[in-house]
Order: structure tokens, then sequence, then C-alpha cells
């Protein structure tokens, strides 16, 4: 089986790391492009048996499973290079939310899904999210949440949930990052301790509430009644984050979806020439 990647930037390498580094694919399994060749190649060279070919076309046309990992305004462009080599039986695979099922079913001859993927994966943990279209058959999601398991928790989703489980599982890293890095900046500023030493005893508390969360089992309610006691210094923290924050990841989900609708718009144009059911 051989697995194709387009387009080899962040989300893409990250993947075909986290895949080989996981076993879940052999370099020699894997042919990648990019637009930029020398970095596709680069990137070959780290993994011998990789291939890095100079034409999406020829990615292609070699790759039984084939991931398509570029930004959403280069979709169709991508796309309009691809189809003259695409075929019924290859499996598809967009790793770009607002790129939908049914952009890509009513242009291409192959079989469709969407991953989602986070940059957790890297270290095999978090979620990815499942999306199937009306070609893909359960022999085929077999193969791929088997696949995706070697780095990953699948999670099969339907695709109108796919901004909402998005800003939870693949953008939630980065919010929390920022949250962390806000806690930190404030004890280095108020106490003096080390930025070092901060961030390593933040870090493992984020790592150990992740535990506490999955394999322990408490909900987050039941974290936060085991650490505050009423009247005590947790407890007088937590309502002054609670007035604080009133509102803000409401604001924040509303800011995603609205950049999420704005792209969806762009697609709409760039696929058909116009926007598509008021999107």
């Amino acid at each position: 089986m051989n697995v194709g990647f387009i387009g080899t930037g962040a989300m893409g390498s990250l993947l075909i790391e986290a895949f080989v580094a996981s076993g879940a694919l052999d370099p020699c399994q894997i042919v990648i492009s990019n637009r930029t060749y020398a970095k596709a190649q680069a990137l070959a060279e780290r993994y011998p048996g990789m291939r890095a070919e100079r034409s999406n076309a020829s990615t292609a046309s070699v790759s039984d499973i084939l991931f398509l990992c570029v930004k959403p305004l280069e979709y169709k462009k991508v796309i309009d290079d691809l189809l003259p080599v695409l075929r019924p039986e290859q499996l598809l695979i967009s790793i770009t939310s607002p790129v939908l099922i049914g952009h890509l079913e009513e242009l291409l001859p192959c079989k469709i899904a969407k991953v989602i993927p986070s940059v957790t994966n890297l270290v095999w943990s978090g979620a990815t999210l499942c999306i199937y279209g009306s070609r893909i058959t359960e022999e085929d999601q077999t193969l791929i949440e088997d696949m995706l398991a070697f780095i990953s928790e699948p999670l099969p989703i339907e695709e109108p949930y796919t901004r909402i489980v998005s800003d939870l599982s693949s953008c939630g890293p980065a919010f929390f990052a920022y949250l962390v890095e806000q806690f930190v900046d404030a004890a280095v500023c108020e106490t003096g301790i080390s930025r070092e030493d901060a961030v390593s005893v933040a870090s493992n508390m984020l790592l150990g509430t992740g535990l506490l969360l999955t394999e322990g089992g408490l909900s987050p309610e039941d974290i936060q009644k085991r650490v505050a006691v009423p009247g005590g210094i947790t407890a007088q923290a937590l309502q002054l984050l609670n007035r604080e924050l009133d509102g803000t990841f409401n604001r924040l989900i509303r800011t995603t979806h609205k950049k999420f609708d704005e792209d969806v718009a762009k697609i709409n144009t760039a696929f058909y020439g116009e926007e598509v059911n008021g999107q």
C-alpha cells in the first residue's frame, strides 16, 4: 500500500513524522510532493526509502491513499492538477476543514474522507476527527481508523460539527498553551520564580490534569471540587476567573466559526465562481 502526501507544511509533515515514528507506515510506503520541491526532497532525505515527486499528479498516480494537506485557497488548483490521474478505487483524505466533502465528491471520481489532525498526534495522543463521504465503505473506514489509531484516538463525527469539534481538539492545544504561557508569565513577574521552573511545573500540572480527565475518570467540575476548599485560596481565585472570563470562550467560539464561514464562502467562490447556499 502506497500512501501519498500532497503538501509537506506544518500539518502534512507532522502526520508523516507521526506515522513513521509510531510504526503506522514504513518510509518506503510514503510518496510526497510539495509546491516547493526542495522542501519535499529535504523531508524525504530524512527517511530512507521515502520518495519525493516533482509533481502532485505523480504523487497521486502511485498512491492508494492520498492525503491532501494544502491550504484552503490552494485546493482548486491542486484538484485541477489531480483530476486526470485520480481513480475511483483511490482514497483521498483531505485535512482542511473548510473544504467540504460535497466540494470534493462533486468534482472527483475517487472515495473521499476528511480527517482533522491535532498537534498532539505528534506524541501519539489526542483525537483525530474523521468525516466520511458517501462512497466510503466500512472497509475503508476500518483502514483509515486503524492507521490513525497509531497516533491518536480516531473520532468519527458528522460534518456539521467539524468546526466546534476542531476548536476543542485541534485549536484547543494552542488555546490552552496560551493560557499556560500567561499563567507562567504572571508567576515570573509577581514572584521572581525562574521561567524554566514555572514552565516545568505548569506543564506537568497540565499533563496530570489531562490524565485525571481521561484515565482518572474525573469531570472538570470534579477536579475543581477536589482542589477548591470552600473559603480557601483556590476557591477565591476561581471566583476571580469566573468574573474575568465570563463569556470569553463563547466569543472565542463565535470568532472561529465566523472565520470558518468566511473560508467556506471563499472556497465556494473558488470552486463554483459564486457563493453557494448563502455561505
